[in-house]
């Protein structure tokens, strides 16, 4: 299996591994077909800018690379922005995924979107 340098890198040094101290938005998501789990833990701040993220993942690398990634991709951004990240866009910022490790992707983007959904509900945003 090849993976891209990119994915390497984010599966060799993952950025914003482990639990935050603080956050006030949890998503985790697990596929059984597979046996990866992906919880991401989120510190939104009142202006519904994610301010600080972390990810704690059981998994294949792709689903460890595809977690730091997303990660990455979404802290500083506006919480209706980041709802927005697609498997495909997360995919694409690693530089692509071999087909059969593009349902890992789809796990960090639903466990972000599952984050947001929760905070969402706890804060009474519509």
């Amino acid at each position: 299996m090849n993976y891209t340098e990119k994915v390497m890198d984010h599966f060799m040094s993952p950025r914003n591994v482990g639990k935050l101290d603080t956050y006030n938005a949890i998503g985790e998501v697990g596929n059984a077909s597979c046996g990866d789990i992906i919880k991401l833990y989120v510190q939104i701040d009142e202006n519904n800018i994610i301010a600080d993220i972390s990810f704690q993942t059981f998994g294949c690398g792709a689903a460890i690379a595809t977690s730091s990634m997303t990660t990455e991709m979404v802290k500083g951004k506006h919480i209706d922005e980041a709802l927005k990240i697609t498997k495909d866009q997360v995919a694409e910022e690693l530089g692509g995924l071999p087909a059969n490790k593009m349902h890992c992707s789809n796990l960090a983007a639903d466990a972000l979107h599952k984050a947001i959904k929760d905070y969402k509900a706890k804060n009474g945003i519509v």
